[in-house]
């Protein structure tokens, strides 16, 4: 039987979102059916090793951030003439428009993620790319989002043919993102914090969108309404670290020196996550963010602020506030810290029940190898028939 020769081209494969999804998405595909490959536009990133370890073949360009030279262009076609693929799958904006880069004439597939439709908030060569799919985008057979609001805005804001979109929420694996006692004291103990603290977890770059500073403010008035003197506050992330004075300063300033740990980028996210008490997701623009979904099967109550789909995710399991408030995200946060134990691991259940539901990695493989053998096998069947 055939494999199909599926080739992703991806920004670069560092610590987000998309990358994580692709790799689930490699991790769990039958090898049987398709043969993948992926080509990072970047280097290999954080997440490049792994693939390789799945046994996926990996090529790089090796072009600076957001800037592709003729030379460049021209190893990305030599790569996908080498690699001769049956169809190309683009993810993220530079990565969707490199497929038609290619000179290779079949099928492509576009993947968007996010919601970052308001032009001006980008940087102008990012503001420009997305301009420029919004022009392009009736050259893909179809455009993978996994985000039904993301659709919407892409559709009215920028143009996009809304019949060419797909939903694909992301999937998470239950077996590696689930409750852990055992998490939670190691974590604890590495950190050097009680075992029975309140922790609270961000997991988030260091980026605007984050909006770090509202999660900070939240947490000085937590503080001070409830008068506890044994909650923690974690965050997690690229960038997140003791080196960033802006961060830094935000502390200082709130008194929070004590109560907040920078614990940068981490390898062990399935046992931070467990770990937590209350996962918080204050961003100013998503579309369907992994690390609520990751909490949730780790059975750890959200707060969440109201954007992209995070209110669709977390349901009746969390706690939706509005975003960019203080006020308002430290009261969700104070709601869940002042129920019971009961209470909240009745939440942190359902939260994952939720997942396994709805959001299993498994079903969501299946959903992408389903539109690639629907795309590809009719295209064989006009190709036969085209020729008898």
């Amino acid at each position: 039987m055939k494999r199909f020769k599926i080739t992703h081209i991806i920004t670069g494969l560092y610590a987000g979102g998309a990358e994580a999804m692709l790799y689930k998405l490699l991790s769990k595909t039958d090898m049987e059916r398709f043969e993948p490959s992926v080509i990072s536009l970047m280097d290999k990133g954080v997440y490049g090793e792994k693939i390789e370890r799945l046994g996926v073949p990996l090529f790089t360009v090796n072009m600076p951030s957001g800037l592709m030279l003729p030379h460049h262009w021209w190893r990305l076609v030599q790569i996908v003439k080498r690699v001769k693929p049956d169809l190309l799958q683009g993810w993220m904006y530079h990565g969707n428009l490199a497929c038609h880069l290619t000179l290779r004439h079949v099928p492509v597939v576009w993947n968007i993620r996010g919601s970052h439709c308001d032009l001006r908030a980008l940087k102008a060569s990012t503001a420009t790319v997305v301009w420029l799919g919004g022009k392009l985008s009736r050259l893909p057979v179809k455009i993978i989002n996994n985000s039904m609001e993301s659709v919407k805005q892409h559709s009215q804001l920028l143009g996009y043919p809304e019949e060419k979109f797909q939903v694909i929420p992301n999937g998470f694996d239950t077996d590696t993102f689930k409750a852990s006692e055992s998490a939670r004291r190691k974590i604890r103990s590495e950190l050097g914090i009680p075992n029975d603290a309140f922790c609270i977890g961000l997991i988030a770059r260091y980026h605007p969108l984050k909006d770090h500073a509202t999660f900070l403010k939240a947490a000085a008035r937590l503080l001070e309404m409830t008068r506890s003197d044994n909650v923690y506050f974690l965050l997690v992330g690229w960038d997140v670290d003791y080196k960033n004075r802006a961060l830094k300063e935000m502390i200082e300033q709130l008194r929070l020196d004590n109560r907040v740990l920078l614990l940068g980028g981490r390898s062990d996210i399935p046992e931070v996550t467990a770990s937590l008490d209350i996962a918080t997701l204050c961003s100013t623009s998503e579309g369907f963010p992994n690390v609520i979904g990751e909490a949730m099967s780790c059975e750890v109550p959200c707060v969440v602020t109201n954007v992209g789909d995070c209110a669709w995710i977390v349901g009746e399991t969390g706690v939706v506030v509005p975003a960019g408030k203080s006020e308002e995200l430290a009261q969700g946060l104070k709601l869940i810290y002042e129920a019971d134990s009961r209470s909240r691991s009745l939440k942190g259940m359902r939260a994952r029940q939720r997942v396994q539901n709805m959001f299993s990695l498994n079903s969501v493989v299946e959903r992408y190898e389903s539109l690639y053998e629907d795309i590809l096998l009719v295209g064989n069947r006009r190709q036969s028939v085209g020729s008898t």
